[in-house]
């Protein structure tokens, strides 16, 4: 196999390390950061490198990025791990950048991986060498720079953020590890359908895409045509699990979002958790999970609880500040909220009606006494004459007062339900009720 034999002549290299690119072209993913036109493109290619911080979870390119960075801009890259060097490596890096910059007049960058988990000394070592030039700091974390680096060091560095890998961009990447020589140089074949799934099954995580190709390759048989295969069968057993789990567009999957919304509607935390916990563990992308449940949030309890909103909204920050899998247990605590919370359906009715009326009714024109008087003539001519400013009247209602067009100014679409905060709400719409036709200033009879 290729694998084999390029570990024979070189001394073996994981796939993910041979693929590392070699020029921005190469860079798979970030386009937002590193896209043509982009800012950081720029200094990039026109030489002009700043001190950053690359924050984003793992497997999306910070490592990579900073290589990438050293050899476009010709520099010469060193690097130091906070889980194992202190300040003693630093220093030594320090004197070698010095003296490569005063003998060569070759400039360093230096790549800090896991950043965060060096304390506020060890942090503080590198900031007379970021001002005075002696390499470019590039640190990566995966966690928020904001909370866990010294502020002196975020003011001298820029941060980044970089996203998990889009699945087309890890089919892109998996695609050139087959083709090129640094991968299987086409001796390697994989149907699209399994590349899909190891797309799907990587969570925007590239050196986990390529792991799972390289022991799949492993596994390879020959076809009659003599070249190594990679099947189902083969990737079913690197992942010890049915690829039928990653089926995103199959019925399986839109028959467990189904399962997942009614379970919440019909206040079960049980099966509400059940059913999130078996499209995580089926390879659905999580962020989904979180849309689907801020949906859920206003359709089925709307104003009943709008805490539920809140809290939906949160667990979808926390998925993304997080990752996977931590930020999944977020995911978790709002949909067993969700399932317990008040039901109220009232907003999402309401909504599609009002929507529905507006598509098929006339452009009914705004009443005057509504319409904005920015001018004089817009004066002269009644705009606002009549409007009542509410906070001027009695509880800060206007009774009598109709914001509805003339013609529909009797319609009603919110019906607020006699569930959790609704109950005040429903009330309080019939006192108002009770106020606008005791009121002798009912603009309509």
């Amino acid at each position: 196999m290729q694998n084999n034999l390029f570990a024979e002549q070189t001394g073996f290299r994981p796939l993910a390390a041979r693929m590392r690119p070699e020029s921005l072209d190469d860079y798979v993913g970030q386009t937002h950061l590193v896209g043509p036109g982009k800012p950081l493109r720029r200094a990039v290619e026109q030489g002009q490198l700043h001190s950053m911080i690359l924050w984003g979870p793992p497997g999306v390119g910070k490592t990579t990025f900073a290589r990438l960075l050293a050899t476009v801009g010709d520099l010469s890259f060193e690097t130091v791990s906070a889980v194992l060097s202190g300040v003693k490596d630093i220093r030594a890096i320090v004197e070698r950048a010095h003296n490569r910059k005063v003998a060569q007049g070759q400039d360093t960058l230096l790549f800090v991986d896991e950043v965060h988990r060096f304390n506020k000394s060890q942090q503080d070592a590198f900031l007379p060498h970021i001002e005075d030039g002696t390499f470019i700091f590039v640190g990566a974390t995966t966690e928020n720079p904001s909370f866990e680096l010294n502020s002196a060091l975020l003011s001298r560095s820029r941060v980044y953020v970089l996203k998990n890998l889009e699945e087309d961009d890890i089919l892109r990447l998996l695609n050139r590890a087959l083709s090129t020589p640094e991968g299987f140089d086409g001796e390697l074949l994989v149907a699209d359908d399994v590349l899909q799934v190891m797309a799907a099954a990587s969570g925007g995580d590239a050196r986990k895409a390529l792991n799972i190709l390289e022991v799949s390759a492993d596994l390879a048989e020959p076809d009659s045509d003599g070249k190594n295969r990679v099947t189902a069968e083969h990737l079913e057993q690197v992942m010890q699990t049915s690829l039928r789990r990653f089926d995103k567009g199959g019925d399986v999957f839109y028959d467990q979002i189904s399962a997942l919304h009614k379970s919440v509607r019909g206040s079960d935390p049980d099966g509400s958790l059940y059913w999130l916990c078996r499209m995580l563990d089926g390879g659905c992308d999580p962020l989904y999970v979180a849309r689907r449940l801020v949906r859920i949030a206003s359709e089925d309890i709307g104003n009943a609880d709008p805490r539920a909103l809140h809290l939906s909204m949160d667990a979808w920050e926390a998925l993304e500040r997080l990752g996977s899998p931590e930020g999944e247990l977020a995911l978790a605590q709002a949909a067993t909220y969700l399932a317990l919370a008040p039901k109220s359906d009232a907003v999402y009715k309401a909504f599609n009606q009002c929507m529905a009326d507006i598509r098929k009714d006339p452009d009914y024109e705004v009443p005057v006494h509504l319409r904005n008087a920015p001018t004089k003539l817009l004066k002269s001519m009644g705009h606002g004459d009549t409007y009542r400013y509410a906070h001027h009247e009695p509880e800060a209602f206007a009774a009598g007062e109709s914001y509805l067009p003339e013609a529909i100014h009797e319609r009603r679409y919110y019906e607020p339900v006699r569930r959790g905060l609704e109950i005040k709400l429903a009330d309080k719409r019939q006192r108002l009720d009770a106020l606008n036709e005791q009121s002798p200033r009912k603009r309509h009879t």
